[in-house]
């Protein structure tokens, strides 16, 4: 078999959500790891007035692209932005741009989805469903393309609790979803909603797996596989660890977490954190096309499904995750943090619901108070009420546990050669949580937050501060009740005097000792 940077040399390669965060660190490790590919067509549409060639061009600026500007300084010549809208029809393709795609690219990376837990059921269609259909259509009438690789989620599935790698019946024919929703109002829509989605928490895993079996049914004889990411966290190692460029999924409950706002949260400490890097997720996927593309002769013809996730391998759990938030950010703290970092899961929802008003709300409402006060426009309560929104979204992933079977897998590691599983390395059992969570906390602070490494003494300092702050609270919290409580009681006047009696008794026999030991 060739090597996968073998394989792609001399290919044409088309990506749909390339200006994602999965989308980035696909081109980049494409591009740097198989330096002979031809070229890379991104679709991309016009967005806040900037052209699809001016948002790639400021995308390829930031610093994921570094190490690869540094060795091959003209790697952007290979990229060719495409004008093109998924949601409208025919892709918002130029007859031009149509005849080019279809007469020179060799293979897919369908990776232009909706990541929005709660987006509206026609919306989430529109851009999961229908949008796949339209690339499948697309890749229909492409006349050399060898594979077609639809990214699609292990969440698919989670109404079970065995997910295999295969693709299961779909929760409603697709088709007729899609002939009812083009006459159903948006209220109507929002009403059915709950009643189609099920035992499912929301409409991206009901889309997805609707997407899955749309993928299955309008092939052909197209070659395609599947890959399914869990939780898609930083980079472990590529292009350099802790990578992350955005506030989406656990990132944004990491950063809350961090500057002390985020104090309780609804999760199960023994359920599994099926996260994965995002360089994982990109080297199984280009070694999964490698693979499809090369033995396309060679093997029978079947759809492959690959359930990219760690928890079966490298099980790591929430209450793990919960301990390295803590410690990273008390070691390393985000720069003018509200409180001290010191987040808690409870499963219990009626004492997280107390403990959220108690250090969520209250907190909130006394900030908000204190900046009116001093002619600020409040804020905490509004930050507050989009930290419990995003949480509520996560909770159903936090509290529950999947099995997913990845046979596939181990399978596509064993097809590959000593140097393909170094240059693209999936094999989770090497990683080492602990120094990949560190990474990833700093990683929000470097380049989410965009706070300097020289910033740490200060930040330090502030944090410091606020421990000062909070045990000169307490105490003084701790003495008025007590006094109150002493002013009402005759028997806590009693234990009151005995306490403070035997520690006088206590320092003088310690005094005494000392003096007579000299």
């Amino acid at each position: 078999m060739v090597t996968i940077p073998e394989y792609y040399e001399g290919k044409n390669v088309l990506i749909t959500g390339a200006t994602g965060f999965m989308g980035k660190v696909l081109l980049e490790k494409l591009l740097r790891s198989c330096p002979g590919v031809k070229a890379v067509y991104v679709l991309v549409r016009p967005k806040a007035g900037q052209a699809p060639d001016a948002r790639i061009a400021d995308m390829i600026n930031c610093k994921l692209f570094d190490r690869l500007r540094e060795e091959q300084p003209d790697f952007a010549e290979k990229i060719v932005a495409v004008n093109s809208d998924l949601t409208q029809p025919d892709l918002d393709l130029s007859t031009k741009d149509q005849e080019t795609l279809t007469g020179c690219v060799n293979m897919v990376f369908h990776c232009a989805a909706t990541i929005r837990f709660n987006e509206p059921l026609k919306d989430a269609m529109q851009l999961n469903v229908l949008a796949t259909q339209k690339m499948v259509s697309l890749a229909h009438r492409m006349k050399h393309l060898e594979v077609f690789i639809h990214v699609s989620t292990a969440y698919a599935h989670c109404d079970r609790e065995l997910i295999e790698e295969v693709v299961y019946p779909p929760p409603v024919d697709y088709k007729k979803l899609i002939d009812t929703l083009e006459w159903m109002d948006d209220k109507l829509v929002s009403l059915i909603t709950p009643k189609l989605l099920g035992e499912r928490p929301n409409t991206y895993t009901y889309t997805k797996a609707l997407a899955e079996h749309l993928v299955q049914q309008e092939c052909g004889n197209l070659n395609i596989a599947i890959v399914r990411p869990s939780i898609v966290g930083a980079s472990w190692k590529e292009p350099f660890p802790g990578w992350i460029d955005n506030f989406n999924g656990p990132s944004g409950i990491f950063i809350a977490a961090g500057k002390g706002i985020l104090r309780t949260m609804r999760a199960s400490n023994s359920a599994v954190a099926d996260l994965v890097p995002v360089d994982v997720v990109i080297n199984t996927t280009l070694a999964a096309a490698w693979y499809s593309g090369s033995q396309r002769h060679a093997r029978p013809r079947n759809m492959l499904v690959y359930n990219c996730t760690t928890g079966g391998i490298n099980p790591f759990h929430w209450g793990e995750v919960e301990y390295c938030i803590n410690m990273t950010f008390k070691t390393n703290p985000l720069e003018q943090a509200f409180r001290r970092p010191n987040v808690n899961l409870r499963s219990n929802p009626f004492t997280n619901q107390y403990w959220t008003t108690v250090s969520h709300t209250l907190p909130a409402l006394l900030y908000d108070g204190f900046l009116m006060l001093t002619g600020q426009k409040p804020r905490m309560m509004k930050t507050i009420t989009r930290l419990h929104k995003a949480m509520m979204v996560l909770e159903y992933f936090t509290s529950h546990s999947w099995v997913w079977n990845t046979d596939n897998v181990t399978m596509l590691m064993n097809q590959m050669g000593a140097e393909d599983k170094k240059v693209f390395n999936f094999d989770v059992r090497q990683l080492h949580w602990a120094e990949y969570m560190e990474n990833y906390c700093m990683g929000t602070k470097k380049y989410v937050l965009n706070e300097e490494l020289s910033g740490l003494p200060a930040a330090r300092k502030h944090l410091n501060k606020l421990r000062n702050i909070r045990y000169t609270f307490n105490t003084v919290l701790v003495v008025l009740i007590w006094r109150i409580f002493i002013a009402r009681s005759q028997m806590a006047r009693n234990i009151w005097y005995f306490v403070v009696s035997l520690c006088f008794k206590f320092l003088s026999y310690f005094r005494a000792s000392s003096t007579m030991r000299y």
